[in-house]
């Protein structure tokens, strides 16, 4: 049975459905209309069109007779919606047919609506999107993409044709930006359309999208603070009123070193309050941040502080030369210095500078791209009693500084991370020989001529007190050269050295008579950035370093398998754990590794995705750093 059959079941309409059937729109008036218009203008009769049985197939005057049979059982009405156009195209009557009486009521009821309804319809049509202006009709109006053609409809020029303007008959280049005539026919150059205040470049403005009937809620994507922190006061309070601070008596060097960390943190130190923390019986200084200190600032703290021993300063890239020399003039007890950021200090300063400290003991600097290797034959030269060395970030750094740090006195540290050319496998391995037996912290990170070689041969040979290890970033470094290195402070065996042959008895002989003092574990180790080491590199520090360890840092040691991790659990001693873009790790895995760690007190899981912090991360005291809300979510 046919569902186009006569009943009075009817399902809902949109808005724009309800405004056409009001204005007598319907699919029977849209099939006269492009019949009519099809015809065009003939005094040939045509015959009506009826309803296809055959799928188009047959005679028109079969189908004139099926259509003068239908006739007489039909109402007007009803010949109306039967009606198709002659092409056969009746995708417009996909609207189930409907009874005449029903709508007939239909339409009387509608007469009374009034025009404010109306409005609303055409609005909620607008917020739709289906509805067009009435400067359009709705079927018969161009497509987005017909909007391309000309207003006489032809297609546009191609782009990069010639075109004689409509309005100055001026020849022009089409682009894609040419506008056409209005009126018509023709197209404007771009002269007359900037004449005419015509925007040719403007996009089309897209159609509102109506808003979801959402709850109204207000989202803080910031804290904004009104009022100021109590930090923020304290720090004003003391910068003001810095001349009378002398009134709270003695503050103390933790009360200091916190206030420093204060106004460090605020970027607040500046020439005038630096004065709180100058004495004449000072023997350290700390400055977190001396971003805001100008040069004669620096003199000031050197002529103020004249028995400093120790001095620290962060960020100090406004330290020029002369500073330099007035510290070596004003500080003559000075044993320890550390600067980050000496930028402007000259080879001649650090050259003077070394002359008059021959009792220096611990030189550090970071980023000193003038420090060369002429400063480092000084500083061998002249300071004998140097222990600590760090020359980290120092962009001349090569194989041209072997030769005088090799002359300088054994060293209990030797920082030389990050350089800007770097030191070769030879180079290290003499470095090693000459201060390994005393090296004490040893970290050679982002070195490319680090290699298994120089870890094995030149580390694992002469190290003996070795506590801190820092190796980030040694691309030469591969996971089992690493283990090895690992079981052979562990064995004092080398299973490859008998194969190489490449040790001789007087070494055997040494390492027989320091076996008391040789090779201990490690308390801090930094693995980081080490893509390639894996499973055999963790399993064999911890056999050798696992419960002394205070300080593991694994951050990016992907390959590392949940096995592996959970052997994690014999380190009892860790007080900070980096386990950060490590896969394999999750709430499992680091549940197991906490709970047998009493004196953990951080942990860092940036990256992985797979932690939660389900059952684990309620442990009183414990920093946890990296762990995403979503974390797990799939």
């Amino acid at each position: 049975m046919s569902r186009r059959g006569n009943n009075n079941v009817r399902g809902p309409t949109s808005a724009l459905t309800e405004f056409l059937r009001e204005s007598g729109i319907n699919p029977a008036f849209i099939a006269r209309r492009v019949a009519t218009r099809n015809q065009g203008p003939t005094n040939e009769q045509q015959p009506v069109a009826g309803p296809s049985i055959n799928n188009g197939v047959g005679s028109s005057a079969d189908n004139g007779s099926q259509s003068e049979r239908a006739a007489p059982d039909a109402t007007p009405g009803a010949q109306d919606e039967s009606r198709v156009p002659l092409s056969g195209y009746v995708s417009d009557q996909l609207d189930e047919p409907e009874e005449r009486s029903p709508v007939k009521k239909t339409r009387t009821s509608k007469r009374k609506v009034t025009a404010a309804a109306k409005a609303r319809a055409r609005k909620k049509a607008k917020e739709d999107g289906d509805y067009q202006s009435s400067t359009d009709d709705e079927y018969t109006a161009l497509s987005k993409g017909m909007r391309t053609m000309g207003a006489t409809g032809n297609s546009k020029p191609p782009v990069g044709s010639f075109e004689n303007c409509a309005k100055c008959k001026k020849q022009f280049t089409v682009t894609r930006y040419t506008v056409a005539a209005d009126p018509p026919p023709g197209y404007l150059c771009h002269e007359c359309v900037k004449a005419a205040g015509i925007d040719p470049f403007k996009k089309p403005v897209a159609p509102k999208k109506r808003k979801l009937n959402t709850d109204k809620r207000d989202f803080v994507n910031f804290e904004e603070r009104r009022l100021p922190t109590l930090v923020s006061l304290c720090v004003e309070l003391v910068s003001k009123h810095i001349d009378d601070i002398e009134a709270l008596g003695n503050i103390g060097s933790v009360n200091m070193d916190e206030i420093s960390k204060a106004l460090a943190k605020n970027r607040s130190l500046n020439s005038q309050n630096a004065h709180l923390f100058y004495d004449v019986r000072n023997k350290a200084l700390r400055f977190y941040d001396a971003t805001h200190l100008t040069p004669p600032a620096f003199t000031t703290l050197a002529g103020l502080n004249p028995n400093l021993t120790h001095l620290h300063l962060d960020f100090c890239g406004r330290l020029t030369s002369p500073v330099l020399e007035c510290f070596a003039r004003s500080l003559p007890h000075l044993t320890s210095i550390t600067l980050l950021g000496p930028f402007l200090v000259r080879v001649e300063a650090w050259i003077e500078f070394f002359r008059s400290k021959p009792s220096l003991r611990s030189f550090r600097i970071t980023q000193s791209p003038r420090f060369d290797s002429n400063c480092a034959r000084q500083l061998a030269e002249s300071c004998t009693k140097l222990e600590e060395l760090q020359l980290r970030e120092v962009g001349l750094l090569s194989d041209e500084f072997i030769e005088p740090l090799c002359a300088l006195p054994p060293l209990k540290v030797l920082d030389l991370a990050n350089p800007g050319i770097g030191i070769d496998e030879d180079g290290w391995i003499k470095l090693l020989k000459r201060h390994g037996r005393t090296l004490e912290t040893f970290n050679p990170s982002w070195h490319t001529g680090f290699t298994d070689a120089a870890l094995r041969r030149g580390l694992g040979k002469h190290a003996r007190v070795l506590s801190e290890l820092i190796l980030e970033g040694c691309e030469s470094l591969v996971d089992e050269g690493v283990a090895r290195f690992f079981r052979y402070l562990a064995n004092n065996t080398d299973e490859q050295e008998s194969v190489e042959g490449s040790m001789d008895t007087t070494d055997d002989v040494s390492r027989v008579e320091d076996a008391d003092t040789l090779n201990p574990p490690l308390r801090v180790l930094s693995l980081a950035r080490n893509y390639v080491l894996s499973d055999a590199t963790l399993t064999a520090l911890l056999e050798h370093s696992g419960p002394s360890l205070t300080c593991l840092n694994l951050n990016g040691l992907r390959s590392l398998s949940t096995d592996a991790l959970v052997l994690l659990k014999c380190a009892v001693g860790l007080r900070r754990l980096d386990l950060s873009w490590c896969r394999e790790v999750d709430d499992f895995v680091v549940k197991e590794i906490v709970s047998a760690m009493p004196k953990l007190e951080e942990v860092k899981l940036w990256g992985c995705s797979r932690v939660k912090g389900n059952g684990w991360a309620g442990k009183r005291g414990l920093k946890i750093h990296g762990v995403e809300p979503n974390a797990g979510r799939r």
